[in-house]
């Protein structure tokens, strides 16, 4: 997908040079040293928006089998839970189908001071829906505008959105299906879905780039990853959220009330 990395806000090549601390080193030991630093760092963010009582969206999409579970989960295995969840998007149910598309995600939204992580999310209808035939044209084609404006909407509520894009090349793609058919740990990943999906690689092409460019806003841009390096990915994601969420965000630990500090120590003891 060389027509990809144009749409996000920076190329593939300044990607690089933004994250130019991100290291492609064979050392797991500098893999491991640069992620807990940076997994310290959204510690730090999750709780300044807890304290602000701010929300936060964060978008993954991406090819099948594009690392997008691995990046989630060094994204958020530092995280407190209670104000961190993760939504793992499937196919709509029966009843999820007698609604409009958007609204199995609007309960899934974050409330104040929590962050959502949807791992597949409402540009489904863009892509699988699109592609498979499971959304008719006139459908899918209206959706651009529905996205945008859904978007905003969570935008002008005081919500931050990050949307990131895992890009991998076809060859990276049967590379890791290979491995996880000869992997019986790994073989509950590879599903029907995956080779189907794979067959059509070209018509999934022309429908990311398609949401790509019709998509990225300014309250809302995307952030195309690339994904053939699973370390180089997980760091990647974890510094283009850090710099997101950063913006305008103060995250000194507030101090407490010297009348609650005071009451605290008399019943303690201290």
């Amino acid at each position: 997908m060389n027509s990809l990395s144009k749409i996000a806000p920076f190329t593939c090549e300044s990607l690089q040079d933004l994250c130019s601390d991100i290291r492609l080193e064979t050392s797991k030991s500098s893999y491991e040293r640069q992620l807990k630093k940076l997994q310290q760092r959204m510690v730090a963010l999750q709780q300044a928006y807890w304290h602000e009582k701010r929300k936060v969206i964060i978008v993954f999409e991406g090819c099948d089998a594009s690392g997008k579970g691995g990046a989630i989960r060094r994204l958020t295995e530092k995280l407190d839970p209670r104000s961190c969840q993760v939504h793992p998007i499937s196919a709509p149910t029966q009843e999820e189908l007698a609604f409009h598309y958007l609204c199995r995600f609007q309960t899934k939204l974050p409330a104040a001071g929590s962050i959502a992580v949807f791992d597949r999310s409402w540009y489904g209808r863009l892509l699988v829906e699109r592609v498979e035939g499971f959304a008719k044209k006139e459908q899918w084609k209206r959706a651009y505008k529905e996205i945008n404006q859904f978007e905003k909407m969570q935008y002008n509520d005081g919500t931050r959105i990050v949307k990131l894009f895992m890009n991998i090349s076809s060859e990276e793609q049967l590379k890791r299906f290979k491995e996880r058919l000869n992997n019986p740990l790994k073989r509950w990943k590879l599903t029907p879905e995956d080779l189907r999906n794979r067959s059509k690689w070209k018509a999934y092409q022309v429908a990311t780039d398609d949401m790509l460019r019709l998509t990225s806003t300014n309250i809302a841009p995307w952030y195309v990853i690339p994904a053939n390096h699973k370390w180089y990915t997980r760091l990647a994601v974890l510094h283009i959220v850090i710099d997101a969420l950063s913006l305008g965000i103060d995250t000194t630990p507030p101090s407490l009330d010297p009348a609650f500090i005071e009451m605290a120590q008399h019943q303690l003891g201290i």
